[in-house]
């Protein structure tokens, strides 16, 4: 078992004092590869009110940011070893924080943490948002248990992203199905980036879990 790597709970941008979190859900929010925890709580204000909103710093530098593993010179093992650790280390974090359930939210590498946090503890989350995500290749400890529950998911990617591997847009495309409820939407010309009708498909999603 490779090591956790635990979050900065002082870095973690929240939308409600700590009286104000008790009694309601939590949307985790996950930026991407090289991002900080300030970027997607950008999109706060547009999301349901329900939930309390806590965007989280990834553990390791990566250039003017943080990553969730390793990029540089990664084998699918160690990015695999990476997301694992990281999956670990947001679990025990979780351990600490009172939530009626929890939902995800992730763009790019955060995206792919979604879904493999997912894979490490099913019964945990209420759903996930993969936004240019993908499936991080390998096996997770609960893939099966994953499968069996079945939940929901949306996924968002730009026919234009070059960013992502093809290799891996492929992948995730075949094992999502197998593994989850999929909402899978693709956007015309969009790059690795979030687009108006990719937001507005994803508060569709999110409103759907909120009811």
């Amino acid at each position: 078992m490779s090591a956790m790597q635990l979050i900065d709970e002082s870095a973690i941008i929240w939308s409600a004092a700590e009286a104000d979190r008790v009694g309601r859900p939590l949307l985790v929010l996950l930026h991407g590869y090289g991002s900080t925890e300030g970027d997607l709580f950008g999109l706060a204000p547009h999301l349901p009110l329900q939930p309390v909103i806590a965007s989280l710093r990834a553990p390791l530098r990566a250039g003017p940011g943080y990553a969730w593993y390793e990029l540089d010179g990664a084998t699918n093992e160690s990015r695999l070893q990476g997301a694992d650790a990281a999956a670990r280390g947001l679990l025990h974090w979780l351990d600490s924080v009172p939530a009626t359930s929890v939902g995800l939210l992730g763009f790019s590498q955060g995206g792919a943490m979604s879904i493999h946090l997912m894979r490490h503890a099913p019964e945990r989350f209420a759903f996930a948002v993969s936004l240019a995500g993908f499936v991080v290749p390998g096996e997770a400890p609960a893939d099966a248990r994953l499968a069996s529950l079945a939940p929901p998911v949306f996924w968002g990617r730009g026919t234009r992203d070059t960013v992502i591997p093809d290799s891996f847009v492929t992948a995730t495309q075949r094992w999502l199905p197998h593994h989850v409820t999929l909402t899978e939407r693709i956007y015309e010309g969009l790059g690795h980036s979030v687009s108006e009708s990719e937001l507005a498909d994803v508060l569709t999603f999110l409103r759907a879990q909120y009811a």
